[in-house]
């Protein structure tokens, strides 16, 4: 076992599947040298495979998108990367009406093994157009599997199925997650897409949460162990979603309790409680609850940032409500 980060452990992803596959390459703006961006994942990366495989690109999102798309259709396996979330929708009609259908609209003759990755998320005091959790829009986009990896282990071996998968792939790695440190295994691993992961086991509340809102949730249930028995999932892929691990769950325990820092309005939470009324509705006890972000413009000031997404203390008081504490 080692050390390692998880801006580290993409980074050691990228390097085995580029060796592994001919056919990897990478795209996007300020990659691959020493810098390796302004989150430093593709540091010495073109060092290692040349400007051939390591593009850099002007800032144009919809370039590096569409660039990838084609790629792929022609049988490479591009790794696009979007510096911020909030600028992908600089290249949505390259994402959603592209990627997401060109395999449907063949008729699966065109298959395209794409991976876009790009963080997203707040906390780093960006404002309100460098803060954004937009997962929930390409969640409700048929054609594409949403990824969001909350550990280091998860973060290199998800990112490795998602570039061996032979479907357009949206990875969002969260930048608050970037620089934390986690024992795992040397040598190489894979995380298959689609099943989620029990990160604390209890019998009275399941908590769905993703990202950095799943560290925010496991110390929650930290702190009211004793008064409440909490099973905490994290979901790892959004689509596809393991509804039969969460429903395992509810089984269980009879509430149900999603976070995420992602507004509450339309977003993911709405979707697993829609899911969980169908699938185990006979199993809960009340009315399941979405926790998240306010339905305002990120702010960037510090003080009202955190206001506006939910802390580990807003966490602890809504697993006492849920259970009558």
């Amino acid at each position: 076992m080692r050390e390692l980060m998880y801006v580290q452990a993409l980074n050691e992803a990228l390097v085995e599947e580029m060796g592994r596959d001919a056919s990897v390459f990478l795209i996007g703006e300020d990659i691959g040298y020493s810098g390796g961006g302004v989150f430093r994942v593709t540091t010495g990366l073109a060092d290692r495979f040349g400007d051939g495989r390591v593009r850099e690109t002007p800032i144009s999102e919809s370039a590096i998108i569409g660039t990838a798309v084609g790629a792929a259709a022609t049988g490479l396996r591009p790794v696009a990367e979007i510096m911020y979330m909030d600028f992908i929708t600089c290249g949505m009609d390259q994402v959603a009406n592209q990627a997401a259908k060109i395999s449907f609209m063949s008729g699966g003759q065109v298959r395209l093994p794409l991976v876009i990755r790009t963080p997203s998320g707040m906390g780093t005091r960006e404002a309100a157009q460098h803060s954004q959790s937009l997962e929930a829009w390409f969640v409700h986009t048929p054609g594409l599997k949403v990824v969001m990896p909350a550990t280091v282990y998860d973060a290199k071996g998800l990112l490795k199925s998602s570039i061996r998968d032979d479907g357009p792939v949206l990875f969002i790695e969260n930048r608050m997650l970037y620089y934390e440190k986690e024992s795992v295994p040397e040598g190489e691993w894979v995380v298959p897409l689609g099943q989620a992961a029990i990160r604390r086991e209890g019998d009275q509340l399941t908590v769905v949460a993703t990202a950095y809102a799943l560290h925010k949730a496991l110390k929650a249930a930290e702190m009211v162990a004793g008064e409440v028995s909490v099973e905490v999932i994290d979901p790892r892929t959004l689509v596809p979603l393991d509804m039969e691990a969460i429903t395992r769950s509810l089984e269980k325990t009879g509430r149900l309790l999603v976070v995420h820092e992602a507004p509450v309005r339309g977003g993911f939470g709405a979707e697993v409680v829609r899911r969980a009324m169908e699938s185990a509705f006979e199993y809960l006890d009340c009315a399941p609850r979405v926790l998240g972000g306010a339905a305002t413009p990120m702010p960037y000031s510090p003080p009202l940032e955190d206001a506006c997404v939910p802390q580990v203390e807003d966490i602890v008081a809504a697993m006492r409500a849920m259970v009558g504490r």
